[in-house]
């Protein structure tokens, strides 16, 4: 039997795993315990999410336990052991501003939670492929001393720096930076995660992502950009631009299209590889030109302030470079832009109050 085993499997990337999978293995077994509730609140809870694909998908198996727990996940790997092939690890606390709250808390999910699977991995399962959804902020405050000029709308890279025309790529250093303590707690799985592909020959691979987004994101102020920000535009709900003139640029990918290099990799897999995986040029968007296309998707003005202090750490300008993956894979590519992205998110988001 091939098993696909998902952490987080009821969030944004976990889920979107779980659709894209369902038809490639036998089984899809999902790992999640509704922690982005306790991160979120109401807007975080993710039981409506967990619900859908479990009707949805009838080889899909949920397993509610804690990734901090080892007790808890061999259990799960004793149960289904070599079988499992291929491991997709979303579960994480992914918001900076959160983790300065509870830094135990932030630490024992993202890096500790990521060496339990790993060893998990290695004891029960050693030929699978192991994915790993890090992320851009392992670069901290980094990006934000590139040369970059102000337009009416957006930052953007300097003409005459011509290095970074097509975003952010590999070599950016993750050293010497202000991280955040989330960034900082995804900078130890992230070189957990290439050194057991490295140190011990794991099938590994880092995905470093921009902001992932999609309809299936339970989008909150402190993570979630797009869902929320198009969840505000849908309610009326006041929303709150922090720092950079609202000028920042977010590249976004759509759930489906990270998978997809997910599942790339899987079928010819480079252990301990490193690849920044967001809309790079083809998706990308200021906090202004966001807004301006939920209005002109939902017809509403949005309600809206400014604040002008910005979150610690937070970019100002962030585009990734897919170079190398694109050269490493180049049977895939992008298949969401911006405004596709946000109006699925539009349809999403509005099901989903009819039904509240």
């Amino acid at each position: 039997m091939n098993i696909a085993l998902v952490t987080g499997s009821a969030g944004l990337i976990g889920s979107e795993s779980v659709s894209f999978f369902a038809d490639k293995f036998d089984m899809v077994v999902g790992v999640d315990n509704n922690m982005r509730q306790y991160f979120f609140g109401t807007d975080g809870n993710t039981e409506w999410n967990r619900n859908r694909i479990q009707e949805k998908y009838s080889n899909y198996v949920h397993r509610t336990a804690d990734i901090r727990s080892v007790e808890e996940l061999e259990v799960i790997f004793k149960e289904f052991g070599a079988d499992i092939k291929l491991i997709v690890h979303t579960a994480a606390q992914p918001s900076h501003d959160w983790a300065a709250r509870e830094p135990f808390t932030d630490f024992s999910v993202n890096a500790t939670g990521t060496l339990n699977l790993l060893e998990m991995t290695r004891l029960h399962c050693p030929e699978a492929v192991f994915i790993f959804t890090s992320t851009n902020k392992v670069y901290g405050d980094n990006p934000n001393f590139l040369p970059l000029v102000e337009t009416e709308t957006r930052w953007e890279i300097a003409e005459d720096h011509a290095y970074y025309e097509n975003g952010i790529d590999e070599n950016l250093s993750i050293d010497h930076t202000k991280h955040s303590l989330f960034g900082a707690s995804k900078v130890a799985a992230d070189v957990l995660v290439q050194e057991y592909g490295r140190y011990f020959g794991l099938k590994t691979g880092i995905f470093r992502g921009g902001c992932l987004t999609g309809p299936n994101h339970s989008g909150a102020q402190l993570h979630g950009f797009l869902s929320y920000l198009m969840k505000c535009a849908i309610t009326g709900n006041s929303y709150t631009i922090f720092g950079y003139k609202g000028k920042q640029v977010r590249d976004n990918i759509h759930a489906h299209d990270l998978v997809n290099m997910f599942w790339h990799f899987y079928q010819n897999p480079r252990a301990g590889e490193v690849y920044n995986a967001g809309g790079g040029r083809f998706a990308n968007v200021s906090m202004l030109e966001a807004i301006k296309v939920c209005e002109e998707i939902t017809g509403n003005t949005m309600n809206y302030t400014y604040s002008d202090t910005n979150r610690i750490g937070d970019h100002i300008w962030y585009v990734s470079d897919l170079s190398k993956f694109k050269a490493h894979y180049p049977g895939w590519n992008w298949t969401y832009d911006i405004t596709s992205t946000l109006s699925e998110i539009h349809d999403g988001i509005a099901e989903r109050l009819r039904h509240a």
